[in-house]
């Protein structure tokens, strides 16, 4: 006989966007959701999140990127975006800091 699966835990309210993804970052979502129920969806009207641009590098900076991608088995640009990603996280933390001073 089946071990009757534990009812699902009811979700918290979180006080913000950054708690929310705490929270999932450090709980399993099969306490909260019954994935058995879950149903395939598609959103076939979805638009990109990502905008192309056009960027001039030095070759050497580029071929530098290539290089650190190809020893992290990444895509360099999948890098790049990391690695502006970072960048402007650092960035905007200090200008924070700055402007609580």
């Amino acid at each position: 006989m089946p071990k009757p699966k534990p009812a699902v835990k009811p979700i918290p309210r979180f006080k913000s966007e950054a708690e929310e993804q705490e929270f999932w970052a450090t709980n399993d979502t099969s306490d909260y959701f019954d994935w058995s129920r879950a149903r395939s969806v598609v959103f076939p009207n979805l638009k990109r999140s990502t905008t192309a641009i056009s960027m001039r590098l030095p070759e050497t900076l580029l071929t530098d990127l290539r290089r650190l991608a190809n020893e992290q088995d990444v895509p360099y640009q999948s890098l790049m975006k990391v690695y502006l990603a970072e960048r402007v996280s650092i960035e905007r933390t200090r200008r924070r800091r700055k402007s609580k001073a």
